[in-house]
């Protein structure tokens, strides 16, 4: 008896890698094995890189509270420790858009501290 192959499914896998991976430079565009290895490549740096950003914004948000509650004389500890304090809930990125568009809102805040 002869072997049985699924032509269909197997072209099918690799035209997926392979339209996924277009505009990739040189054989990592158009060789499937080098494409697949690059293809999974990319996928674990696209985890990765989701979680990298939550972090790059935390640290942008503090960066934002802690320039504009210097101008009071405080630190960024401080003024987050104050806040527990008087059990004033705003997370870190409602308090940076405050400070970035809208300072009054956050002036009054930092004024009833």
């Amino acid at each position: 008896m002869s072997r049985s192959v699924n032509v269909v499914s197997s072209r099918k896998r690799r035209k997926k890698i392979l339209k996924s991976t277009k505009g990739y430079w040189g054989a990592r565009k158009n060789i499937y094995k080098v494409a697949k290895n690059a293809h999974e490549k990319a996928l674990l740096y696209a985890y990765r890189d989701r979680k990298d950003k939550k972090h790059m914004f935390r640290r942008l948000w503090i960066q934002r509270i802690n320039s504009f509650v210097r101008q009071y004389g405080m630190t960024y500890s401080v003024f987050i420790n104050k806040l527990y304090k008087k059990n004033i809930c705003l997370n870190r990125k409602t308090l940076a858009s405050m400070a970035f568009n809208n300072n009054s809102a956050l002036n009054d805040i930092i004024n009833g501290l």
